[in-house]
């Protein structure tokens, strides 16, 4: 950033100007909330502290790489920074069990080999019968992998010897000043959208109360009379479904 971009920045198409010390002020509850909430879905041995901090450590990032010029609201840029930092740090502590990694891996590949063969998302009954498993026992991997389907939209479009730059970091390029790269990001709005579109309904209304409603996965429960640990399964499985779209449908 230049000295004068250091000291102001804009963070919204109203073009509101904010010093840079104010903005780390201003979205630091944002910020702590992202990762409270994240930390609902992980073991209790992971400090919510530790992911607060690393959430900072996205947010500033995402100050320092923010480009005014191209039409992107802030807050929505600084949300998928945050989230990114604070799986980076994730990550690294790896407290994923190894088998639930791999059991998580057999559930992914089934789900898409059954959608190719059926032209539609597998059932649960489908599913488990692949994995020659009985659906108690399904259910109960799913549950026990609450919280292990992390992903960060920055890793979409990445290639595996991260030789091209993935969407984010275009956008965030403030040496690039190509109108093309905003565009970028809006198409990855758009192939968000229908990857949660041609989520079944059950899946899709989980992920609608949780991250646009903010409900808790109690609360969801009682608004779909189900218990908080079936709901627990439905978002780990529609995490793991719009998983699975994304990669398929990024370019």
């Amino acid at each position: 950033m230049s000295n004068s971009m250091s000291e102001k920045i804009q963070y919204d198409r109203e073009k509101e100007p904010i010093t840079k010390g104010k903005l780390v002020l201003k979205f630091f509850p944002f910020t702590r909330n992202i990762a409270e909430r994240m930390s609902q879905r992980l073991p209790a041995n992971v400090e919510v502290g530790d992911l607060v901090n690393a959430g900072i450590i996205g947010l500033i990032d995402a100050i320092e790489k923010f480009d005014i010029s191209k039409e992107i609201r802030f807050k929505t840029y600084a949300e998928f920074r945050i989230r990114g930092a604070i799986l980076d740090e994730l990550r690294s502590l790896d407290w994923v069990p190894r088998f639930l990694r791999q059991k998580m891996n057999q559930i992914e590949e089934t789900y898409y080999r059954l959608e190719q063969e059926l032209g539609r998302p597998a059932t649960d009954q489908e599913t488990a019968k692949a994995l020659e498993l009985n659906i108690e026992e399904f259910y109960e991997i799913l549950g026990q992998s609450h919280g292990t389907i992390l992903f960060s939209l920055d890793d979409l479009g990445d290639d595996p010897d991260n030789k091209t730059k993935n969407l984010l970091s275009l956008i965030a390029d403030s040496e690039e000043k190509n109108p093309f790269f905003s565009v970028k990001f809006k198409e990855l709005m758009k192939i968000i959208s229908k990857g949660i579109n041609r989520l079944p309904e059950r899946e899709k209304l989980v992920l609608s109360l949780y991250y646009y409603e903010e409900l808790t996965m109690k609360e969801i429960g009682q608004v779909m009379d189900v218990n908080e640990s079936r709901v627990s399964q439905i978002h780990t499985k529609a995490i793991l479904l719009l998983q699975i779209r994304l990669k398929k449908m990024m370019p």
